[in-house]
């Protein structure tokens, strides 16, 4: 099948930010983060019992190279169950005598392939860690693997890397099995199994090469686009275009190209069934494709925007009270001071919690003069306490390391500026994205 590398699109939905942790977010894949992905001929945590815990997305905790977890999706087993079958009709025609054990060898190849497939993307893995980019991740799934790199390369030329040591990897595994078919004779199993490895990984190659994203090779463009213009964002609009073309060129022409026997089938073996197939595989790869490339655009323009999304122009005021002030004339002193946020403070005026809003607001306004704001307050803890500097992706991987609703906004010299609700940075940026940047 294919090889591909995108950004933080998987699963491939419309970027959100939701940023009250009141809710895991162990399943989301955040906004800054980088997949790269690859599959069945390429498209481009916790390590307690690895073949049995299950990860944030679904599948078996295998591993954990270079500390980084790898996954196994439920899905592989599917696509394993279909190489099999596929591979091993094929290995009848080739060797006949093998009989049933023809699957065996066949399952032997799906495993050996996916292993070719988890290269490429320990590939990524290393270059990413090598330019100190955090690696959330590694899954091997239906149409092949993601990485999930969770920072943005900073310059052209390391995205350029990044992108290139994949399939330059795969390209290196099919000089190896091509040189172990010198050694071996080629009709026999070890000789079936070396040429089959070498295919595979010379398609892997190839096709994420394809200058286009989610491919490696979009993101080869990308770097160029990027170098040239000074602008990542034209570097992904270009890329993201060009893979929708080759979105559209996958439909149209993979049947076509099977159809005809260009790749080497006989064209007395193309049936139904086949054609059948053949649409069916164009359409996912094809749709894996668009999807990818939508997403990588959407994922630019969220980048594009973060730098909006700024702390100490979010900040709500706040007004300090001590701990046994009834709740009614905290909120009296709030309103006369024109503060929508309240902050518990020791007798020396150092913060100790703040005041939920949801809290507040729970307490009928009769009973509010005999509730004292230490029993509606959130202690504080070191997380919770966020500089007013604080903007973009460093604002959002703050929020996310310590899941709360309400944070205490100090200024560098630990005066207290005010409480950062995270309500108000989710309304920020979806007004932020909705507005077109010029």
């Amino acid at each position: 099948m294919i090889g591909a590398s995108r950004r933080a699109t998987a699963p491939p939905t419309a970027p959100t930010v939701h940023l009250d942790h009141t809710e895991s977010t162990a399943g989301r894949t955040p906004p800054d983060s980088t997949e790269r992905r690859t599959a069945v001929a390429d498209t481009d945590e916790t390590g307690e019992r690895a073949n049995k815990r299950s990860g944030p997305g679904g599948g078996l905790l295998m591993g954990r190279p270079f500390g980084v977890p790898v996954y196994v999706s439920p899905s592989w087993f599917l696509v394993a169950a279909l190489i099999t079958w596929v591979f091993g009709d094929q290995l009848d025609r080739v060797l006949p005598d093998l009989g049933p054990a023809r699957y065996l060898v066949s399952l032997f190849f799906a495993v050996a392939f996916y292993a070719s497939v988890l290269v490429h993307e320990l590939a990524h893995t290393v270059a990413a860690l090598r330019f100190k980019l955090p690696v959330r991740r590694i899954q091997l799934q239906f149409f092949g693997g993601v990485s999930e790199i969770e920072k943005e390369s900073e310059t052209p030329g390391r995205e350029f890397i990044l992108a290139f040591v994949g399939p330059l990897l795969s390209l290196v595994l099919a000089g190896a099995f091509y040189l172990g078919m010198e050694v071996v004779d080629p009709a026999t199993v070890p000789g079936v199994l070396l040429a089959g490895l070498m295919i595979s990984n010379l398609l892997v190659a190839a096709f994420n090469l394809l200058p286009g994203l989610p491919l490696d090779g979009g993101r080869m463009l990308r770097a160029v686009i990027w170098g040239i213009t000074g602008n990542p964002m034209s570097g992904t609009v270009a890329a993201a275009w060009v893979g929708r073309g080759l979105a559209v060129a996958v439909l149209l022409g993979l049947p076509m190209i099977t159809h005809t026997g260009i790749l080497g089938t006989r064209t007395d073996d193309i049936g139904g069934m086949n054609t059948v197939m053949d649409a069916l595989l164009a359409a996912i790869l094809a749709a894996i494709i668009w999807t990818g490339a939508g997403n990588s655009l959407r994922m630019a323009r969220l980048r594009q925007h973060l730098p909006e999304l700024r702390a100490r122009t979010l900040t709500r005021r706040a007004v300090p009270v001590e701990n046994a002030t009834p709740l009614s004339e905290a909120l009296r002193r709030a309103n006369a001071d024109g503060a929508r946020a309240i902050v518990v403070v020791d007798g020396h005026g150092d913060p100790l919690a703040i005041v939920r809003e949801t809290s507040i607001a729970s307490v009928p306004e009769h009973r509010r003069p005999w509730v004292a704001v230490s029993t509606l307050a959130q202690e504080l803890t070191d997380g919770m306490k966020v500089s007013a500097e604080l903007a973009g992706e460093e604002l959002l991987d703050h929020l996310r390391a310590t899941p709360a609703t309400e944070y205490l906004v100090v200024e560098p010299s630990g005066e207290i500026y005010g409480v950062l609700s995270t309500l108000d940075v989710e309304k920020a940026f979806v007004k932020a994205m909705a507005r077109p940047r010029s």
